[in-house]
C-alpha cells in the first residue's frame, strides 16, 4: 500500500509539500523524506506525534531512544513501522522540527492507496517555502522581549543583601528551641 500525507504550516500559508511513501516504511523514513522535502539539516531533534481529529497530541514516536524507564512505550522512528499505527485516510500527526520553539508541521493522512507498492518516498507536490528551521536572533530577541519578564517576575525587586547573615541564610537564629528537627521513629 502507498500512503500519500498532505504536510502545512501554520507559520507560511502558501507552504504544501505531499509526500508518497510505503506503508511498510519507517516513521524514521518519513522524517527523512520530509527534511529532504523541505531542506532541512538532519541535525535537530524532532518528533512524530500521533493525534486525534482536533490535533491534541496522544503517542509520541521520538527521533532516538528516551527514558526507559517510563511506564509508556518509547517509540522510536527507525523501529515503528508506518502500517502499525496508521490505517485511516485523515489520520493526523503532528512533526515537531523545532522544540525550543514548539514549531511543527501538520500532517494529515489524505490517501491509502492499496494494491501497490513504493521503493522510495516521493515528493508528489511541493508549493511555497518551508519556514525556517530554527528561529533566527532577531526571533528570539522578540520572543523574549514579547514575554516581558522584568526584575518582579523573579520577585527580586525588593532584594536587599543587607538582610542576609554571614552565611546568606537572613535572620534566623539557630540557638532558639522553637526551631527543630523531629528525629523519625523506626
Amino acid at each position: 500500500m502507498i500512503y500519500r500525507f498532505l504536510i502545512l504550516s501554520d507559520e507560511v500559508d502558501d507552504f504544501v509539500r505531499e509526500i508518497s511513501i510505503d506503508s511498510e516504511a519507517t516513521f524514521f523514513d518519513l522524517h527523512e523524506a520530509i527534511l529532504e522535502a523541505v531542506d532541512y539539516n538532519k541535525d535537530q531533534m524532532t518528533s512524530f506525534f500521533l493525534c486525534n481529529d482536533d490535533w491534541e497530541k496522544k503517542e509520541e514516536i521520538t527521533l532516538v531512544e528516551m527514558d526507559a524507564g517510563s511506564e509508556y512505550d518509547n517509540l522510536v522512528m527507525d523501529e515503528t513501522v508506518l502500517n502499525e499505527y496508521l490505517s485511516d485516510e485523515g489520520q493526523k500527526m503532528l512533526y515537531i522540527f523545532d522544540y525550543i520553539f514548539d514549531r511543527v508541521f501538520f500532517i494529515e493522512l489524505k490517501e491509502i492507496v492499496p494494491g501497490k507498492n513504493l521503493d522510495d518516498p516521493i515528493v508528489t507536490l511541493s508549493e511555497g517555502k518551508a519556514p525556517d528551521q530554527v528561529k533566527m536572533q532577531e526571533d528570539v530577541t522578540a520572543f523574549i522581549k514579547a514575554t516581558d519578564v522584568d526584575a518582579s517576575f523573579y520577585g527580586d525587586e525588593d532584594f536587599d543583601i543587607e538582610e542576609l547573615d554571614e552565611e546568606g541564610f537572613g535572620d534566623v537564629n539557630f540557638d532558639d528551641d522553637s526551631i527543630f528537627v523531629e528525629e523519625p521513629k523506626y
